[in-house]
């Protein structure tokens, strides 16, 4: 092996670190937002708590793109605006869901999402994912469940989920289907786009949405416009309009081109591992024995995903030096 492929492959895994340890604050920032926002919702309507969200966002956002929106291409504002859109339906749709469903069952088709990316690249951007990849988001669904179930058996909870499909799990299920969507085009536009723009198209197409939704949903009677400002209420939008939404959504943007969408769905799903943890201390909920058999397994389909294709392509290189 020359000095220059050695070198080359040292750049590839340093740039590989740091963009798996950017989406993995991405979902340390994420796990918080369950307990801010259960928190905040009281003073709220759902839809209006989003647009709030966004808009704050925006606001500090926009002095550092506005010279760069000038020099914006069609394709750029467009791509920018896709992605916003389908990050709205993820958002709505699990709020929605979560209305008329438990939270229990909303993580764990929530969760299902890892298992839908790889098939979607497949289908997508005719990329098929490793043996490693799969399995490991085979395992952290097991996971998902696992942590999903709480302190209920295992095959209860199954049946639960098969026999009681109601309204609220369909619209979680398209939540899953929208992160799923969200993540590969997100691969495939932050390749060709400047970030910049898509962060700011992503976080005003929210924004906008957000408003538009919350008064046609209080304009058909599914939920009232409604706001009190209290202190909970301004620390939950504050928690999620910067690090929720401003510093995750650049974060994810800028740096998941660093991995492939099956692995960074994998990451993604650390999510209600940081969840429960924020939850231990927030609102002194208990991780059950199930629930750390999930992180373990959630845990143990990373390190498969990271591994088993890295370890199989230096035994070929191996054997095709000897």
């Amino acid at each position: 092996m020359t000095f220059q492929k050695i070198k080359y492959m040292a750049e590839l895994s340093k740039k590989k670190f740091f963009s798996e340890g950017a989406l993995l604050i991405v979902t340390v920032f994420w796990g918080g937002t369950f307990s801010v926002i259960k928190g905040s919702l009281p003073d709220i309507s759902s839809m209006l708590f989003i647009a709030f969200r966004f808009s704050i966002a925006l606001i500090i956002l926009l002095p550092f793109v506005l010279p760069e929106i000038k020099n914006s291409s069609k394709q750029s504002i467009k791509s920018g605006a896709i992605l916003g859109a389908i990050m709205f339906l993820g958002f709505a749709t699990q709020t929605i869901g979560l209305k008329f469903t438990s939270a229990t069952k909303s993580a764990f088709f929530t969760g299902t999402a890892v298992i839908m990316i790889p098939f979607l690249q497949l289908l997508i951007e005719k990329k098929w994912p490793g043996k490693g990849t799969l399995t490991g988001s085979v395992l952290v669904l097991i996971g998902i469940l696992f942590l999903a179930s709480g302190g209920d058996s295992i095959f209860s909870f199954i049946e639960d989920l098969g026999g009681n499909f109601n309204i609220g799990d369909f619209f979680t299920l398209l939540c899953a289907v929208s992160f799923a969507f969200y993540v590969i085009y997100l691969d495939i536009f932050s390749r060709k786009i400047d970030f910049i723009i898509l962060l700011f198209m992503q976080i005003l197409m929210c924004a906008l949405l957000g408003y538009l939704t919350s008064f046609l949903f209080d304009g058909l009677s599914l939920e009232s416009i409604k706001v009190e400002f209290t202190p909970t209420l301004l620390i939950g939008l504050a928690y999620t309009a910067i690090i929720a939404t401003l510093i995750t959504t650049a974060l994810q943007t800028k740096y998941q081109k660093g991995v492939t969408p099956a692995q960074a769905g994998i990451i993604y799903s650390f999510e209600p591992i940081f969840a429960a943890i924020a939850a231990f201390f927030l609102l002194n909920e208990k991780l059950t024995n199930f629930g750390l058999i999930g992180c373990l397994l959630i845990f143990l389909g990373l390190v498969i995903s990271e591994s088993f294709d890295t370890i199989k392509e230096r035994l070929i290189e191996r054997k095709s030096q000897s």
